[in-house]
C-alpha cells in the first residue's frame, strides 16, 4: 500500500476538514479572540487528524504488506484465509469475512463436481470390467472355431481390448499413488509380456522385432510399465510405412544414474516441427490427419501423464520418413524397494 494512495482515498474528508476550520477561523475572527487561540486551535485539530491518519496507515499498511507476501509465497491462494489473521479495523474484517465466504462457497462447488467426477470414473471403471467378460468370452469362441475370419475377428478384438485398457489407465490416470506397487522387476519380464499381448498384431503384420540387452532390473510397477510399453508397441504398428516390412528395436542402455530402455522404428516418422508436441493431450499433428490412422491424440499423452506419476522419464526422438525412437529412463534407487 503506498502512501500517496493512502491520501488519495483521504482527500473528501480532508476537504470537510479543511471546511471546517475555515469556518471555525471565520467564528474566531468575529468573536476577536486572540492570535494565541487563532493558531492554536487549527494546528491541533490538523495534527491530531494527520496522527490519526498514519497511525491507520501504518496498521492497514502493515497488514495488506503480509497479506501480499504470503499470497504470493503460497501455492494454493484459496487457502489464505486459514494462514492470515483476521484484521482489527472494520474494512479489513469486511473484507476477511466475505473472503471467507467465498472461499467456502467455492470449495463446496469444487467438491460437488469432485463428487461428479468421482461417481462418472466409477462408472467409467465398472463398464470396463462388465465389458471385459464379452471380449474375453469372444476369443473363446474364435480359439474353438479356426478360420481366416475368425482370425480377422480376433484381430479387432485385439484392438476393441487395447481401447479399452486405454480408457481404464486414463481413468484411474488422476490416482497412480492409490494403484501401484513399486518393486524390482525384470525388464525383460515386462518386454516380452508387452510383446505377447501384441502378439496377434505383430505377426499381422509380419513384423520383425529385435530385442537385446535388456538383462536389466528395475524398481517401478509393472502393470503400469507393461500398459506404456503397449501404447509405443501400437503407435510403432499404426505409422509404419505402407511398402515396408516393419522392424521394431528394443534395448537397454546401463549407466550411472538409470537405466534407458529405448523403442526404436522405421516408421514414417514425425515432422521436425511435430516431434515437441506429440505429448500433448489430443495432438494428432499430420500423421494422425492424413494417414487414415483415426488418431485420437490420447495415447502418448497418457504415456506422458503415467511416467510423471511414475518418477520415469519419457523422451522421443523422430525422423521424418526414417523412424522414431522413444526412450524411457528409469533412475536408479528412486524408489523404495518394497518385498
Amino acid at each position: 500500500m503506498k502512501f500517496k494512495d493512502f491520501i488519495k482515498d483521504k482527500l473528501p474528508t480532508i476537504f470537510l476538514l479543511l471546511f471546517g476550520l475555515i469556518t471555525i477561523e471565520i467564528f474566531l475572527l468575529i468573536y476577536s479572540f486572540g492570535s494565541f487561540v487563532k493558531f492554536y486551535i487549527p494546528t491541533v485539530i490538523i495534527g491530531l487528524y494527520f496522527i490519526g491518519i498514519l497511525i491507520e496507515y501504518f496498521i492497514k499498511r502493515s497488514y495488506y504488506s503480509k497479506f501480499e507476501d504470503t499470497l504470493k509465497e503460497l501455492e494454493d491462494k484459496y487457502l489464505i484465509t486459514e494462514i492470515i489473521k483476521r484484521p482489527n479495523f472494520v474494512e479489513g474484517k469486511i473484507s476477511y469475512d466475505n473472503l471467507v465466504q467465498i472461499n467456502k462457497s467455492m470449495i463446496e462447488n469444487v467438491n460437488k463436481y469432485k463428487y461428479l467426477q468421482e461417481d462418472y470414473k466409477e462408472y467409467i471403471e465398472l463398464w470396463i470390467h462388465e465389458i471385459k467378460l464379452p471380449i474375453a468370452t469372444s476369443k473363446m469362441i474364435i480359439e474353438n472355431n479356426k478360420s481366416s475370419i475368425m482370425e480377422n475377428i480376433d484381430e479387432e478384438l485385439d484392438k476393441v481390448e487395447n481401447y479399452v485398457e486405454q480408457a481404464l489407465f486414463y481413468a484411474r490416470s488422476n490416482t497412480v499413488e492409490k494403484d501401484y506397487y513399486i518393486k524390482k522387476i525384470s525388464l525383460k519380464d515386462i518386454v516380452n509380456e508387452s510383446i505377447k499381448k501384441n502378439k496377434n498384431t505383430l505377426i499381422t503384420e509380419k513384423a520383425v522385432i529385435d530385442i537385446h540387452d535388456i538383462d536389466n532390473k528395475i524398481s517401478t510397477d509393472s502393470k503400469w510399465i507393461v500398459f506404456i510399453l503397449n501404447q509405443l508397441i501400437q503407435n510403432s504398428v499404426k505409422y509404419k510405412k505402407k511398402d515396408e516390412c516393419l522392424k521394431v528395436e528394443i534395448y537397454a542402455t546401463k549407466h550411472k544414474e538409470s537405466t534407458i530402455l529405448h523403442i526404436k522404428d522405421n516408421g514414417i516418422g514425425i515432422k521436425k516441427s511435430e516431434v515437441e508436441k506429440v505429448f500433448e493431450k489430443g495432438f494428432t499433428g499430420t500423421n494422425g490427419r492424413y494417414s487414415n490412422k483415426k488418431s485420437t491424440g490420447i495415447g502418448l499423452y497418457l504415456c506422458k501423464k503415467l511416467c510423471n506419476k511414475l518418477g520415469i522419464s519419457i523422451d522421443i526422438k523422430s525422423e521424418e520418413g526414417i523412424g522414431t525412437e522413444v526412450s524411457l529412463i528409469f533412475p536408479q534407487n528412486s524408489f523404495i524397494e518394497l518385498n
